[in-house]
Protein backbone atom coordinates (compact mmCIF):
# COMPACT_ATOMS: atom_id res chain seq x y z
CA UNK A 1 0.00 0.00 0.00
CA UNK A 2 1.23 3.61 -0.93
CA UNK A 3 2.02 5.37 2.01
CA UNK A 4 0.27 9.14 1.60
CA UNK A 5 1.81 12.14 3.36
CA UNK A 6 0.24 15.43 4.30
CA UNK A 7 0.88 16.97 0.91
CA UNK A 8 0.77 13.68 -1.19
CA UNK A 9 4.04 13.40 -2.07
CA UNK A 10 5.84 10.07 -2.54
CA UNK A 11 8.54 9.40 -0.05
CA UNK A 12 11.40 9.78 -2.88
CA UNK A 13 9.55 13.32 -3.16
CA UNK A 14 10.20 14.23 0.52
CA UNK A 15 13.47 15.44 2.41
CA UNK A 16 14.36 13.72 5.09
CA UNK A 17 12.93 16.23 7.69
CA UNK A 18 9.56 15.97 6.00
CA UNK A 19 10.04 12.11 6.15
CA UNK A 20 10.90 11.85 10.00
CA UNK A 21 7.58 14.03 10.54
CA UNK A 22 5.32 11.96 9.40
CA UNK A 23 3.35 10.16 12.11
CA UNK A 24 2.91 6.63 12.37
CA UNK A 25 -0.34 4.39 12.74
CA UNK A 26 -0.59 4.96 16.48
CA UNK A 27 -0.52 8.57 15.93
CA UNK A 28 2.62 10.58 17.30
CA UNK A 29 5.68 11.23 14.87
CA UNK A 30 8.18 8.72 15.10
CA UNK A 31 5.92 6.64 17.53
CA UNK A 32 6.05 2.82 17.82
CA UNK A 33 9.74 3.10 16.17
CA UNK A 34 12.25 1.57 17.78
CA UNK A 35 13.86 4.20 19.88
CA UNK A 36 17.50 3.89 19.43
CA UNK A 37 18.40 4.74 23.04
CA UNK A 38 17.73 1.18 23.95
CA UNK A 39 19.08 -0.78 21.46
CA UNK A 40 22.38 1.85 22.49
CA UNK A 41 22.36 1.20 26.13
CA UNK A 42 21.69 -3.26 25.37
CA UNK A 43 25.12 -2.46 23.13
CA UNK A 44 26.96 -0.64 25.79
CA UNK A 45 26.22 -3.01 28.76
CA UNK A 46 27.65 -6.16 26.40
CA UNK A 47 30.42 -4.33 25.69
CA UNK A 48 30.97 -3.93 29.39
CA UNK A 49 30.55 -7.73 29.84
CA UNK A 50 33.09 -8.26 27.59
CA UNK A 51 35.67 -6.16 27.86
CA UNK A 52 35.59 -6.76 31.85
CA UNK A 53 37.78 -9.51 32.01
CA UNK A 54 40.30 -7.87 29.80
CA UNK A 55 40.59 -4.36 31.51
CA UNK A 56 40.86 -6.65 34.89
CA UNK A 57 43.89 -9.14 32.68
CA UNK A 58 45.59 -5.15 32.18
CA UNK A 59 44.75 -4.02 35.44
CA UNK A 60 46.60 -7.21 37.31
CA UNK A 61 49.49 -7.15 35.08
CA UNK A 62 50.57 -4.00 37.10
CA UNK A 63 49.81 -4.85 40.68
CA UNK A 64 52.16 -6.20 43.11
CA UNK A 65 52.41 -9.85 43.71
CA UNK A 66 50.65 -9.52 46.69
CA UNK A 67 47.72 -6.96 45.20
CA UNK A 68 47.51 -9.73 42.51
CA UNK A 69 46.35 -12.70 45.11
CA UNK A 70 44.01 -10.02 47.19
CA UNK A 71 40.65 -11.64 48.27
CA UNK A 72 39.07 -8.11 47.71
CA UNK A 73 38.72 -7.16 44.04
CA UNK A 74 40.50 -4.83 42.61
CA UNK A 75 39.40 -2.81 38.96
CA UNK A 76 42.73 -0.54 39.54
CA UNK A 77 45.99 -1.19 41.07
CA UNK A 78 46.88 0.28 44.52
CA UNK A 79 50.46 0.65 43.63
CA UNK A 80 51.03 0.19 40.30
CA UNK A 81 54.09 -1.38 39.40
CA UNK A 82 56.20 -2.71 35.91
CA UNK A 83 57.84 -5.34 37.72
CA UNK A 84 55.85 -7.80 36.27
CA UNK A 85 56.76 -6.89 33.24
CA UNK A 86 60.47 -6.30 33.47
CA UNK A 87 60.39 -10.24 35.42
CA UNK A 88 58.80 -11.81 32.18
CA UNK A 89 60.98 -9.73 29.65
CA UNK A 90 64.34 -9.89 30.94
CA UNK A 91 64.29 -13.34 32.88
CA UNK A 92 66.32 -15.53 30.92
CA UNK A 93 64.62 -18.94 32.31
CA UNK A 94 61.44 -17.53 30.36
CA UNK A 95 62.37 -15.79 27.08
CA UNK A 96 59.31 -14.11 26.22
CA UNK A 97 60.76 -12.00 23.49
CA UNK A 98 61.84 -15.23 21.74
CA UNK A 99 58.28 -17.07 22.10
CA UNK A 100 56.48 -13.96 20.64
CA UNK A 101 58.71 -14.28 17.58
CA UNK A 102 57.90 -18.01 17.54
CA UNK A 103 54.44 -17.48 17.59
CA UNK A 104 54.46 -14.67 14.78
CA UNK A 105 56.61 -16.82 12.29
CA UNK A 106 54.84 -19.77 13.05
CA UNK A 107 50.93 -17.99 12.67
CA UNK A 108 52.06 -15.44 9.93
CA UNK A 109 53.41 -19.11 8.24
CA UNK A 110 50.60 -21.07 8.81
CA UNK A 111 48.18 -18.61 7.85
CA UNK A 112 49.41 -18.04 4.31
CA UNK A 113 49.88 -21.40 3.39
CA UNK A 114 46.25 -21.86 4.84
CA UNK A 115 44.96 -19.32 2.90
CA UNK A 116 47.02 -20.57 -0.55
CA UNK A 117 45.37 -24.37 0.12
CA UNK A 118 42.19 -22.73 0.47
CA UNK A 119 41.59 -20.45 -2.04
CA UNK A 120 43.18 -22.91 -4.77
CA UNK A 121 41.20 -26.18 -3.33
CA UNK A 122 37.82 -23.64 -3.31
CA UNK A 123 38.08 -22.39 -6.90
CA UNK A 124 38.19 -25.86 -7.79
CA UNK A 125 35.33 -27.35 -5.82
CA UNK A 126 33.21 -24.18 -6.83
CA UNK A 127 34.49 -23.55 -10.31
CA UNK A 128 35.67 -26.66 -12.23
CA UNK A 129 34.05 -29.66 -13.45
CA UNK A 130 35.38 -32.74 -12.76
CA UNK A 131 34.38 -36.24 -11.81
CA UNK A 132 33.62 -36.98 -8.26
CA UNK A 133 33.33 -32.96 -7.19
CA UNK A 134 30.95 -33.35 -4.75
CA UNK A 135 31.89 -36.60 -2.85
CA UNK A 136 35.26 -34.95 -2.77
CA UNK A 137 33.24 -31.83 -1.13
CA UNK A 138 31.56 -34.11 1.37
CA UNK A 139 34.67 -36.05 2.47
CA UNK A 140 36.40 -32.13 3.21
CA UNK A 141 33.57 -31.51 4.79
CA UNK A 142 32.65 -34.83 7.04
CA UNK A 143 36.39 -33.98 8.93
CA UNK A 144 34.89 -31.08 10.60
CA UNK A 145 32.76 -33.23 13.07
CA UNK A 146 36.31 -34.88 13.97
CA UNK A 147 37.52 -33.26 17.46
CA UNK A 148 40.63 -32.11 16.88
CA UNK A 149 42.21 -34.21 19.68
CA UNK A 150 41.51 -37.49 17.97
CA UNK A 151 44.07 -36.55 15.05
CA UNK A 152 46.48 -35.55 17.57
CA UNK A 153 47.89 -38.83 17.88
CA UNK A 154 47.90 -39.70 14.02
CA UNK A 155 49.97 -36.07 13.77
CA UNK A 156 52.63 -36.17 16.36
CA UNK A 157 53.68 -39.66 14.49
CA UNK A 158 53.78 -38.68 11.56
CA UNK A 159 55.96 -35.49 12.54
CA UNK A 160 58.35 -38.00 14.86
CA UNK A 161 58.52 -40.42 11.72
CA UNK A 162 59.93 -37.09 9.30
CA UNK A 163 62.13 -35.30 11.98
CA UNK A 164 60.08 -32.35 13.04
CA UNK A 165 59.34 -32.59 16.41
CA UNK A 166 60.55 -29.19 18.20
CA UNK A 167 60.58 -27.46 15.19
CA UNK A 168 58.48 -24.36 14.17
CA UNK A 169 57.60 -26.62 10.97
CA UNK A 170 55.24 -29.09 13.32
CA UNK A 171 52.80 -25.70 14.47
CA UNK A 172 52.88 -24.68 10.57
CA UNK A 173 52.53 -27.74 8.30
CA UNK A 174 50.03 -29.46 9.71
CA UNK A 175 47.16 -26.90 9.97
CA UNK A 176 47.82 -25.86 6.77
CA UNK A 177 45.18 -27.38 4.68
CA UNK A 178 41.76 -26.78 6.87
CA UNK A 179 37.88 -28.21 5.48
CA UNK A 180 36.58 -24.70 7.18
CA UNK A 181 38.91 -22.70 4.92
CA UNK A 182 37.88 -24.57 1.70
CA UNK A 183 34.55 -24.61 2.34
CA UNK A 184 34.72 -21.18 2.90
CA UNK A 185 36.49 -20.01 -0.04
CA UNK A 186 34.55 -22.23 -1.93
CA UNK A 187 31.17 -20.74 -0.59
CA UNK A 188 32.69 -17.00 -1.79
CA UNK A 189 33.25 -18.29 -5.00
CA UNK A 190 29.82 -19.76 -6.08
CA UNK A 191 28.28 -17.04 -5.29
CA UNK A 192 30.53 -14.96 -8.16
CA UNK A 193 28.50 -14.63 -11.13
CA UNK A 194 29.83 -17.07 -13.94
CA UNK A 195 30.12 -14.02 -16.38
CA UNK A 196 32.87 -12.86 -15.14
CA UNK A 197 34.64 -16.02 -16.15
CA UNK A 198 33.17 -16.81 -19.20
CA UNK A 199 33.88 -12.93 -20.69
CA UNK A 200 37.27 -14.03 -19.83
CA UNK A 201 37.13 -17.08 -22.04
CA UNK A 202 35.74 -15.40 -25.13
CA UNK A 203 38.68 -12.83 -24.59
CA UNK A 204 41.31 -15.57 -25.40
CA UNK A 205 42.15 -15.58 -21.30
CA UNK A 206 42.99 -19.41 -19.39
CA UNK A 207 41.72 -20.62 -16.42
CA UNK A 208 44.58 -19.81 -14.60
CA UNK A 209 44.38 -16.37 -15.82
CA UNK A 210 40.91 -15.68 -15.36
CA UNK A 211 41.30 -16.79 -11.30
CA UNK A 212 44.43 -14.80 -11.04
CA UNK A 213 43.32 -11.57 -12.94
CA UNK A 214 39.67 -11.43 -12.42
CA UNK A 215 38.53 -13.71 -9.52
CA UNK A 216 40.97 -13.33 -6.92
CA UNK A 217 41.34 -10.03 -6.52
CA UNK A 218 37.37 -9.78 -6.22
CA UNK A 219 37.99 -12.16 -3.46
CA UNK A 220 40.32 -10.07 -1.19
CA UNK A 221 37.59 -9.55 1.36
CA UNK A 222 37.69 -13.33 1.94
CA UNK A 223 40.79 -14.13 1.54
CA UNK A 224 41.60 -11.12 4.23
CA UNK A 225 38.85 -12.79 6.21
CA UNK A 226 40.41 -16.33 6.41
CA UNK A 227 44.04 -14.83 6.94
CA UNK A 228 43.07 -13.17 10.10
CA UNK A 229 40.87 -16.39 11.43
CA UNK A 230 43.69 -18.61 10.76
CA UNK A 231 46.19 -16.65 12.17
CA UNK A 232 44.29 -15.90 15.42
CA UNK A 233 43.81 -20.03 15.75
CA UNK A 234 47.63 -20.46 15.51
CA UNK A 235 48.70 -18.33 18.07
CA UNK A 236 46.01 -18.81 20.36
CA UNK A 237 46.76 -22.80 19.93
CA UNK A 238 47.78 -24.08 23.37
CA UNK A 239 47.69 -27.68 23.19
CA UNK A 240 49.26 -28.49 20.15
CA UNK A 241 52.49 -26.91 20.78
CA UNK A 242 52.71 -28.36 23.92
CA UNK A 243 52.89 -31.78 22.29
CA UNK A 244 55.16 -31.32 19.89
CA UNK A 245 57.96 -28.71 21.15
CA UNK A 246 60.20 -29.57 23.99
CA UNK A 247 63.03 -26.52 24.20
CA UNK A 248 61.95 -23.55 25.96
CA UNK A 249 63.31 -21.62 22.66
CA UNK A 250 61.44 -23.16 20.88
CA UNK A 251 57.63 -22.69 22.40
CA UNK A 252 55.77 -20.40 20.79
CA UNK A 253 54.14 -17.86 23.58
CA UNK A 254 50.51 -19.64 24.88
CA UNK A 255 52.55 -22.84 25.58
CA UNK A 256 55.73 -20.66 27.03
CA UNK A 257 53.62 -18.68 29.31
CA UNK A 258 52.42 -21.62 31.20
CA UNK A 259 56.01 -22.14 32.41
CA UNK A 260 55.21 -19.00 34.44
CA UNK A 261 52.97 -20.68 36.80
CA UNK A 262 54.03 -23.67 39.51
CA UNK A 263 52.51 -26.74 41.03
CA UNK A 264 52.78 -24.42 44.47
CA UNK A 265 52.02 -20.65 43.49
CA UNK A 266 50.76 -19.13 41.04
CA UNK A 267 52.45 -15.40 40.03
CA UNK A 268 48.78 -13.67 38.75
CA UNK A 269 50.79 -10.78 38.05
CA UNK A 270 53.58 -12.58 35.66
CA UNK A 271 50.51 -14.61 34.07
CA UNK A 272 48.33 -11.14 33.24
CA UNK A 273 52.12 -9.63 32.40
CA UNK A 274 52.34 -12.49 29.71
CA UNK A 275 48.90 -12.37 28.59
CA UNK A 276 48.71 -8.85 27.80
CA UNK A 277 52.13 -8.63 25.62
CA UNK A 278 50.24 -11.99 23.43
CA UNK A 279 46.69 -9.81 23.33
CA UNK A 280 47.91 -6.48 22.61
CA UNK A 281 49.16 -7.54 18.87
CA UNK A 282 46.09 -9.43 18.25
CA UNK A 283 43.69 -6.59 19.74
CA UNK A 284 45.81 -3.94 17.14
CA UNK A 285 45.81 -6.48 13.95
CA UNK A 286 41.61 -7.13 14.78
CA UNK A 287 40.78 -2.97 15.26
CA UNK A 288 42.56 -2.40 11.34
CA UNK A 289 40.97 -5.66 9.91
CA UNK A 290 37.85 -5.90 11.59
CA UNK A 291 35.73 -4.41 8.25
CA UNK A 292 37.50 -7.00 6.20
CA UNK A 293 36.19 -9.81 8.10
CA UNK A 294 32.56 -8.27 8.63
CA UNK A 295 32.59 -7.85 4.45
CA UNK A 296 33.89 -11.62 3.89
CA UNK A 297 31.68 -13.41 5.95
CA UNK A 298 28.65 -11.12 4.78
CA UNK A 299 30.14 -11.85 1.07
CA UNK A 300 30.81 -15.38 1.48
CA UNK A 301 26.83 -16.61 2.33
CA UNK A 302 25.56 -19.86 2.37
CA UNK A 303 24.90 -19.90 -1.60
CA UNK A 304 24.38 -22.73 -3.71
Amino acid sequence: MTTLTPDHKTPQQMTPEQIRAIPDQDGGPGEGRRRPWVFYTLLGFLTLVFIAPLVYMASTSFKTPEDAISTVPQWFPAHPTLQAYERVLNDPSTPVGRWFLNSMVAATANALLAVTTATLAGYSLARIPFKGRKVLLVLILSTLFLPPVVLLIPNYLTLNYIGWLDTLLAVIVPGAAGAFGVFFMRQFFVGLPKELEESAFLDGASRWQAFYRILLPLARPAIATLLLLTFLTNWNDFLWPIYTLFSPEQQTLPAGLSTLQSANSVRYDLLMAGAMISAVPVLIIYAFTQRFIVEGIASAGMKE
